[in-house]
């Protein structure tokens, strides 16, 4: 299986912009720029584009070790914080995980952590970014 994506710049750093798209269409054509990469512009960036990927990877990485475990996963909701570091140039200096979850009957918080931070090493964006400090931390209620 392979996906696609674009990404179309013009003009140098600080003055041009870029438009990015998915095969899906979900995103399409939407904005990039310095502004929205480093200030507060309207429209996306890499590090917010890889947070999401990587919570919603993490998310339905976490179901599937539930259910490999015997277990349905209740509500699961993750946010993740990509950071970026700009000293000696640009570089992902951390992601952390944050997940809040229902508690899921017949699974203690114990457990239900074990589960979670196994989903969080095996999954495939994880996996990917093996060279980046990747935190979780766990709410269960």
């Amino acid at each position: 299986m392979k996906r696609t994506a674009t990404a179309h710049w013009k003009g140098d750093l600080k003055g041009g912009q870029g438009e990015i798209s998915t095969q899906s269409t979900v995103l399409n054509q939407t904005q990039y720029s310095f502004n929205t990469r480093f200030a507060d512009g309207v429209g996306t960036n890499p590090e917010e584009l890889l947070g999401a990927s990587h919570a919603g990877c993490f998310t339905m990485a976490l179901s599937a070790a539930l259910a490999q475990a015997g277990f349905t996963a209740g509500d699961l909701e993750t946010k993740a914080t990509v950071e970026l570091d700009t000293a000696g140039g640009p570089k992902i200096a951390s992601i952390t995980l944050q997940l809040k979850a229902s508690v899921i009957e017949g699974v203690s918080e114990e457990q239900f952590k074990t589960i979670a931070n196994g989903a969080k090493e095996n999954c495939p964006i994880s996996r990917a970014l093996a060279a980046t400090p990747i935190s979780l931390e766990v709410t269960y209620q």
